[in-house]
């Protein structure tokens, strides 16, 4: 299924489409099966019928999560997923190593639950939020995004979350605030790439509030209908399609809300390289290569033919307008 906008003649769906009554009933069970952790439950929801439906690899290990289809127009792409085993393996997660596999192997260690993330900075009500506080502000929904990296190669995965305006909406940011930080886990114990000099810890990131408060923008709690796998960014990551993939901040532990825009760990790392906005823009190119084409992750082999970035990775219709009148080569 595709979305689209109203001035395509999209029809909103009914709320009983969107949540169906079943997940509303199942969302504690959920709950206690993501704290507890348990394994092989069956695959219930939309997302992971959907997956199953393409041919994606299931490893039936994770707890399943329930997701609807998205309302959100422009969220749900009738391209072909990635493979699960390709989204699951082939990973940017500095924490765990630099290398794509170092994640998958290493990740496993790290412990999900208890997890509490702390909101605060210019909000009325800041508040530190356990995971199963987080999952009841909103219906999960299934959405299909094409979520790129930088170095040139690409997925498609099916998140299922919530639009993170959800939470900023309940936390009133003040009229002072202009930006949204977001710091991951730092934890030398689990994590030995914290130990590297690759980057400054904790990782931390940042968006402008109105792109954080962008329906697209997702707080993504599971994939593929199941919970997030560690190396992926368990218990809970961002998800901001139409930019970078080193954007979408894994595994967070603090949302703060500030009038001074953050200085985010690639930017301090590497300013030349990587500036804040980090939208996905085909003609500017990174320093040292080429961003006016990319490779789809499991479908192209190393010579195929690469495909044609899109601006903002596609969805240049539902948030070109964040950015009018801005340089985008300026505010790369």
């Amino acid at each position: 299924m595709i979305i689209r906008s109203d001035r395509d003649g999209f029809v909103h769906p009914q709320s009983s489409e969107i949540t169906p009554h079943g997940v509303y009933q199942g969302r504690r069970e959920l709950m206690r099966l993501m704290a507890g952790g348990l394994a092989g439950a069956a695959l219930a929801s939309w997302a992971a019928r959907d997956a199953l439906a393409q041919g994606v690899a299931r490893p039936g290990k994770l707890a399943p999560l329930a997701g609807a289809k998205s309302a959100v127009a422009g969220a749900v792409t009738m391209e072909k997923l990635t493979d699960y085993q390709d989204a699951s393996s082939y990973n940017n997660y500095y924490e765990f190593g630099t290398d794509k596999s170092d994640p998958a192997r290493q990740a496993q260690q790290l412990k999900t639950s208890p997890w509490t993330v702390a909101v605060e900075g210019l909000v009325k009500k800041p508040a530190s939020y356990g995971l199963e506080d987080l999952l009841k502000l909103s219906a999960q929904e299934e959405r299909i995004y094409r979520l790129r990296c930088v170095e040139g190669w690409s997925m498609v995965i099916p998140w299922v979350g919530y639009s993170l305006a959800e939470l900023i909406r309940k936390v009133e940011p003040l009229g002072s605030a202009k930006y949204v930080e977001f710091v991951t886990l730092a934890d030398p114990k689990t994590m030995p790439g914290v130990g590297s000099r690759v980057l400054e810890w904790p990782y931390v990131e940042g968006l402008r509030l109105d792109e954080a408060m962008h329906p697209l923008t997702l707080l993504a709690f599971g994939m593929y209908g199941e919970v997030l796998p560690k190396q992926n960014g368990a218990p809970l990551r961002l998800v901001v399609p139409w930019k970078y993939g080193f954007k979408s901040a894994k595994s967070l532990v603090k949302i703060r809300f500030t009038d001074q825009e953050p200085r985010t760990a690639w930017s301090k790392a590497a300013p030349q390289e990587y500036g804040f906005y980090s939208n996905v823009n085909p003609g500017v190119d990174h320093p040292r290569w080429s961003q006016a084409s990319e490779r789809r992750i499991g479908e192209d082999g190393l010579f195929a033919k690469k495909r044609k970035t899109l601006m903002f990775n596609g969805y240049e219709a539902q948030v070109g307008q964040l950015y009018a009148g801005m340089d985008l080569k300026k505010f790369y």
